[in-house]
């Protein structure tokens, strides 16, 4: 499958910093499509040794491994893809060093963006959030419910709900149209990655191993 069937089949998308195996394994079989390296204190050679382990775990479960907002480092880091924020490299970017076939993520936090990532040709999928504030993103405002409910009516790409989602908020997001969610201390601060992953997969309304209808 190229990156982009793969993208369009998944529902759960992890996104940690620089990890062992075994943790990437738990988190995958569990039901991670995606696996996402976001790692900010690691120089350009750490990162790329860090994502060999990324992509030899990807490669085990059939996921795609993103790397965050380093497109210059996607070819070293033999990545599927880039995800980049508002401030970050622009899709067009992004794309001039990727190529045609790896997937190029967009972060939206607001209508006006989500509707300009739709309309991009540079975006393959949108990152739609933060539903609810979250330490990872500290002072971004909670884009709320809203947001969610709007890009169900609106965006035709892949997009996932993003920010605070877990156990007790995934639920919400889902009723709002969410479909794809991102999550990281869900999964990075569950004693069980695998557990945790699977029973995140189950809200999204797909067993282990299902693909979206």
């Amino acid at each position: 499958m190229t990156a982009r069937e793969r993208l369009a089949d998944a529902r759960l998308y992890l996104v940690c910093d620089a990890r062992p195996r075994a943790f990437l394994d738990a988190a995958l079989r569990g039901g991670a499509d995606i696996v996402q390296l976001r790692d900010k204190t690691l120089g350009d050679d750490d990162l790329v040794e860090a994502a060999r382990t990324f992509r030899a775990a990807a490669d085990a479960h059939g996921a795609l491994f993103v790397l965050n907002d380093r497109p210059d480092l996607v070819a070293a880091s033999d990545a599927d893809g880039v995800h980049v924020g508002q401030d970050d490299a622009t899709p067009a970017a992004a794309r001039a060093h990727l190529g045609p076939d790896r997937i190029v993520g967009r972060s939206t936090h607001a209508p006006a963006q989500a509707d300009a990532a739709d309309a991009d040709s540079d975006v393959d999928y949108l990152a739609v959030g933060p539903v609810h504030a979250t330490p990872t993103k500290p002072g971004r405002p909670a884009a709320g419910l809203e947001y969610v409910a709007y890009a169900a009516r609106t965006v035709a790409k892949p997009w996932f709900a993003i920010g605070g989602l877990d156990a007790h908020t995934l639920p919400a997001a889902v009723e709002h149209g969410a479909r794809r969610a991102v999550v990281v201390r869900a999964i990075t601060e569950a004693e069980d990655a695998e557990r945790a992953a699977a029973q995140l997969r189950e809200l999204l309304g797909v067993s282990v191993g299902a693909t979206q209808p």
